[in-house]
């Protein structure tokens, strides 16, 4: 995937610049989703730092996505969520690489 477009994001206060082609309204909506999950994962364990937040907020984001695979509905969303997740896997790599 080669993007052109940068959409700033926000979560937990800190802007992160995101090199996509996935839709800004979109990217928001995942950065809300994320910054919701690390919200619970900081309730659930307060004296967490940020790393740990963030893996406790991505196991709890993999464990619904396992569910999701695990339920009836799967062979009908499985082409789509396989295209969404290894566009979100490139992000995350991107992300992480710009903030390295």
């Amino acid at each position: 995937m080669t993007a052109d477009r940068v959409t700033r994001v926000e979560i937990l206060g800190q802007r992160y610049p995101i090199r996509s082609d996935l839709d800004e309204p979109y990217l928001n909506a995942l950065a809300s989703y994320v910054e919701q999950k690390l919200r619970a994962a900081a309730d659930a364990t307060p004296a967490g730092d940020t790393v740990r937040l963030a893996v406790i907020a991505a196991l709890n984001i993999a464990d619904e996505f396992f569910r999701c695979r695990d339920g009836e509905d799967w062979q009908i969303a499985n082409r789509c969520l396989a295209e969404r997740t290894a566009a979100l896997e490139q992000l995350m790599t991107k992300v992480l690489d710009e903030g390295a």
